[in-house]
């Protein structure tokens, strides 16, 4: 096994396409094509994880945390970050960080944390834009049976619980090609028609290059001609935070110190307390100030995040509790869970987790 077939299944829960633009995610040091010896996962990849890496023999650490954020114009081990990528280049190790592409999935951060806390019916409390595409294609009606069945199995069609949907409508299509054309059907130079159908299917966008690709070898013409465009429609399956219920209401005295028990946090900075039933809460791990609007507009009682600063608590308004538990405690179950799911894809060899803790922050 390579370093790349386990970036493939990491894709496959939570693709790429889908982080924030803001964020450094994928292979951050090393060889796609390097054979693995093991592979360790952490929240965040310190010299600590690198030396952790060593001891055990894996030469692939899949980190949550990118841990080159910006840009490096020199390696010299002067900080932290230059040092763990130095150490880790010279023991051949591989570094992938996920980030926001799995704060983006369904089954992502956001689920865990929903998870945790047993929170029933859950949705995306806000939903990525621009992640649904839609490809219209014209063919031979002879071809297009094939060209479907091409598309649908690269990933297109796809819509909530339905699969191989499209849009077909037959008409005359007629072109003419010149001295340089190859006409698959038809005579160059000479003006033809053809009985056509006209193939619309949408897809997500992190499957476009699959898409296209089956389209260009399915399509009888020399000179494909086709549509790609960007839907405005969201896809509910993809997005920042996550919303849910509990089984049964609490006070909010009472969640709050759930939450702390359940999220092993060392302390919970909250908003003032409305003297209201908890019963719908949203969830957003890591830094969530900007999501506190869309958790007031999605009705929610308590709103949990982390890295909320002094004018942050203000936003509240007597609408909703804001509950800030750590940037760590907010996401330090996403490692066992990545664990757990590599675990069933990969069953040839172990994949350990880490046991450096990693949280910079700590409590008196």
């Amino acid at each position: 096994m390579i370093v790349q077939d386990v970036i493939n299944h990491l894709h496959h829960l939570a693709p790429l396409a889908y982080a924030e633009d803001f964020d450094n995610v994928g292979l951050l040091v090393g060889d796609k094509n390097q054979k693995i010896t093991g592979v360790l996962v952490t929240l965040d990849t310190l010299e600590d994880v690198v030396d952790e890496a060593i001891e055990k023999n894996c030469n692939l650490i899949v980190s949550f945390h990118p841990i080159i954020f910006k840009g490096l114009k020199k390696l010299t081990g002067k900080n932290y970050v230059e040092r763990v990528a130095i150490k880790a280049i010279r023991h051949n190790i591989s570094i992938f960080a996920i980030h926001t592409a799995l704060d983006n999935a369904f089954q992502g951060v956001n689920s865990i944390i929903c998870d945790q806390l047993e929170l029933k019916n859950k949705r995306i409390l806000i939903p990525q834009k621009e992640t649904i595409k839609k490809l219209t294609t014209y063919v031979p009606k002879a071809n297009a049976e094939e060209l479907r069945t091409q598309l649908f199995e690269a990933g297109a069609g796809d819509i909530g619980n339905y699969a191989s949907c499209s849009f077909n409508s037959e008409g005359k299509g007629t072109y003419k090609g010149n001295d340089e054309s190859n006409p698959t059907i038809g005579v160059k130079g000479k003006l033809h028609t053809e009985d056509e159908t006209m193939v619309s299917v949408t897809y997500k966008k992190h499957v476009e290059s699959s898409v296209l690709k089956a389209l260009f070898d399915a399509h009888p013409y020399e000179e494909v001609a086709y549509e790609v465009i960007t839907l405005e429609n969201t896809n509910q399956k993809i997005g920042m935070g996550m919303i849910g219920e509990l089984d049964s209401e609490q006070s909010e005295r009472q969640f709050l110190g759930y939450v702390k028990e359940k999220m092993n946090a060392g302390v919970v900075r909250h908003s003032k307390l409305l003297n209201k039933p908890v019963k719908k809460v949203a969830v957003l791990g890591g830094s969530g100030s900007f999501a506190i609007g869309a958790a007031k507009a999605a009705g929610a009682d308590v709103f949990i995040t982390a890295d909320l600063k002094y004018h942050d608590f203000f936003s509240a308004e007597n609408k909703i509790v804001l509950a800030d538990i750590g940037h760590y405690e907010s996401e330090q179950f996403t490692k066992t869970f990545l664990v757990d799911y590599l675990s069933k894809k990969i069953t040839n060899f172990a994949i350990i987790l880490s046991n450096t803790n990693t949280n910079p922050v700590k409590y008196l």
